[in-house]
């Protein structure tokens, strides 16, 4: 591609992408806040977090969190409302998509099990943390559980359910999320004492869903389910999918390095003056230092003769790459 074509490419796309790049990594940061605020909550207690511990964790500055969000309970009921999207784009569609009852709630409760496993802020967050954030908090999360509630009162319209009194999906919710905040404070406790872990979410599988049924099918019937195993196979496939492409990326997401990442998508193969150009960046030095740092993170793949005197290089994403440049374009 010759820098004549690049500079084309750059003023056709210019206006939008100027446009939609800011906002772009402005949602990425708001994102790094929310997750950071989840880990710093887990470790130090919801009480006990402050903004300078949210902005360290996240990697961005007081006045970045500031042109988010108000104050630290604005950020922290974000964070909360933002874990329960997330756990309800797991579960949701695999919950409606079952045939009957029991088996909605085998496939949500054990994708809800597998999720929870795999986030450990989020997790300390929806369980543990949230009980202690203070009175909006908890409206939000008891709106959670009405829908849980709601979901287990339906199995009064099964079997012997209708013998069940209307307190017995309440009674069943709040045992199964007792069950699961002293197994996840067991964990985090023994993770702050450097003990081993607090055994698998997805061990309590069969013992909860005997819980859940009991009152509604019988104790034949939830015998049956503490036996059986999870339905782990579409739960692990929803693991894989649901994965973070930006954990663990030590790396400040600015609007150059999203105008980078977007330029080597759109034009693989370009060498560092046609990046540069595409992402409207002129300074030769800077594309090169944040090409190598990009290079050093994984993120991107020099396939040309760049290593050769005289030769350009010829740039395009790693795997992880594409799916971090995904994830920022969505």
């Amino acid at each position: 591609m010759s820098s004549r074509n690049s500079r084309a490419g750059a003023r056709r796309s210019g206006p939008e992408e100027a446009a939609a790049a800011p906002s772009a990594v402005a949602e990425i940061q708001r994102q790094r806040i929310l997750r950071a605020t989840a880990e710093v909550a887990a470790e130090h207690g919801a009480g006990e977090v402050t903004v300078a511990h949210i902005v360290e964790r996240a990697g961005v500055s007081r006045r970045t969190f500031y042109e988010q969000f108000a104050d630290r309970e604005e950020c922290f009921l974000a964070a909360l409302d933002e874990a329960i999207e997330r756990v309800a784009a797991v579960v949701v569609p695999v919950y409606e998509g079952a045939t009957d009852w029991r088996e909605r709630l085998r496939v949500g409760l054990a994708a809800l099990l597998c999720f929870l496993e795999d986030e450990p802020g989020t997790r300390a967050l929806l369980v543990v943390e949230a009980l202690g954030a203070g009175p909006r908090a908890l409206e939000h999360r008891a709106r959670v559980i009405d829908v849980l509630i709601a979901a287990v009162d339906e199995g009064r319209a099964e079997g012997k359910g209708a013998n069940a009194p209307a307190l017995a999906a309440e009674g069943v919710v709040g045992a199964v999320l007792a069950v699961i905040h002293a197994r996840v404070s067991a964990g985090m406790g023994a993770s702050k004492r450097r003990q081993a872990a607090a055994p698998p979410l997805l061990d309590l599988f069969g013992a909860l869903m005997g819980m859940i049924v009991l009152p509604y099918l019988g104790a034949s019937a939830a015998r049956k389910e503490s036996e059986r195993p999870a339905p782990i196979g579409g739960a692990a496939e929803r693991r894989a999918h649901s994965s973070n492409p930006l954990e663990g990326l030590k790396m400040r997401l600015t609007y150059r390095t999203l105008c980078v990442l977007r330029a080597i998508a759109g034009h693989p193969g370009s060498s560092n003056r046609d990046i540069g150009a595409v992402a409207g960046m002129t300074d030769q030095g800077q594309i090169s230092k944040l090409l190598a740092r990009l290079e050093g993170l994984g993120l991107i793949a020099n396939v040309g003769d760049g290593h050769v005197k005289g030769a350009a290089n010829a740039w395009r994403l790693t795997k992880r790459g594409e799916q971090v440049e995904h994830s920022l374009r969505g």
